[in-house]
């Protein structure tokens, strides 16, 4: 059986609840299929302690603010259930239990989605499920011993999985130093390898939140292609973590380049024996679902600002998909907005083209 809407949004996260909301407001018909059982689970499953370095008073969505002190930072469940509270609140038609297993042309125009609960079609179609798909771990994971301890960061929830002996968290961005921290103040031997570490930032800096520096200064609104953005995004800045305290208790070493049974092997040829490695070595892009051809040789979506070159296909919540902020919480109304808008006007075209075609028929 296939159910028809005008807009399919791939995924009920907070890219694919925004781009509802606006399409809603928009009046154009659409549906949201998420794969988890409930909408905010992505979330859930992060680690326990993660905190986000965002304020309340900017992780809210369109049309909805964040509840809670303005100025503390929620945790992951808190964004989950507000994320769930946002669908409801709205009657947002997501679909949950719905994972994507396809999706193609249809030979009329528009696109046919397959799920395992049925199947869609629809004009047009937003991809909302970020860039966070696949972890990346590099091949020289396959080398260890069978006895090493071995998670991505997306696995990792507390130091409780991690044995005691000397652990290894390979890379150095914000999720790499705030596992590195975690499990350093729970006694593990804590070394971080990485090729550099990005620029630290306070928290809070002349009384304010940075964030809200951030705001004032317009830097989320960046585009990441050329000046300040381009430079923003090549330095990945280091975010609410004291930096200089954590390396009193946390070894540095280089880039892992090797690695033995029971050791891996940095750039500068130093051996670091390891019960436990944490992988915090990011994702790939991975839509081996998507039959239409948007995407380069790496698997990752081509586009301009979320538009590809195949009509009536969409992305949004990619990282710096049109700024800095377009994959953060807070931010990526922005960029369903514009989507939305796009998709807006396609329609009114068509109806004009329709009105048109009735008056000269």
């Amino acid at each position: 059986m296939t159910t028809g809407v005008h807009t399919l949004i791939v995924g009920g996260g907070q890219a694919g609840l925004a781009t509802g909301y606006h399409l809603r407001r928009a009046g154009i018909d659409c549906a949201i299929l998420d794969a988890h059982p409930r909408v905010g689970d992505a979330w859930r499953r992060r680690w326990d302690s993660l905190t986000l370095f965002t304020p309340r008073r900017y992780d809210a969505l369109p049309g909805l603010p964040f509840p809670g002190d303005p100025d503390g930072h929620p945790g992951k469940d808190e964004v989950a259930d507000y994320l769930a509270g946002y669908a409801e609140h709205f009657a947002l038609p997501v679909h949950t239990g719905s994972a994507v297993t396809a999706l193609r042309p249809a030979p009329d125009g528009g696109f046919v989605a397959g799920t395992g609960t049925g199947e869609w079609a629809a004009r047009q179609v937003v991809v909302a499920g970020g860039a966070f798909h696949t972890p990346s771990v590099p091949a020289v994971a396959d080398r260890l011993a069978a006895s090493v301890v071995q998670l991505h960061s997306s696995a990792y929830r507390n130091p409780a999985q991690i044995p005691d002996g000397d652990v290894v968290v390979v890379g150095a961005g914000n999720t790499g130093v705030q596992i590195a921290a975690e499990l350093a103040a729970h006694g593990r031997r804590v070394t971080l390898a990485c090729d550099e570490l990005g620029p630290a930032l306070p928290q809070r800096l002349l009384g304010r939140d940075i964030f809200w520096w951030f705001s004032r200064l317009g830097t989320m609104g960046l585009s990441g292609e050329r000046g300040i953005g381009a430079r923003i995004r090549a330095q990945n800045p280091i975010i609410g973590t004291d930096v200089r305290a954590l390396l009193r208790t946390v070894r540095r070493t280089g880039r892992v380049v090797g690695a033995e049974p029971g050791a891996l092997v940095a750039a500068d040829g130093t051996r670091h024996p390891v019960a436990a490695v944490v992988w915090a070595t990011g994702f790939r892009s991975s839509f081996p679902w998507l039959y239409v051809p948007v995407l380069d040789d790496r698997g990752a979506p081509v586009h301009r600002g979320g538009v590809t070159d195949w009509p009536g296909l969409y992305f949004v919540g990619l990282p710096w998909q049109r700024a800095r902020g377009s994959a953060v919480l807070g931010w990526v109304g922005r960029d369903a907005e514009f989507i939305a808008k796009v998709i807006a006007g396609h329609v009114a075209a068509a109806a004009g083209h329709d009105r048109t075609s009735v008056r000269t028929g």
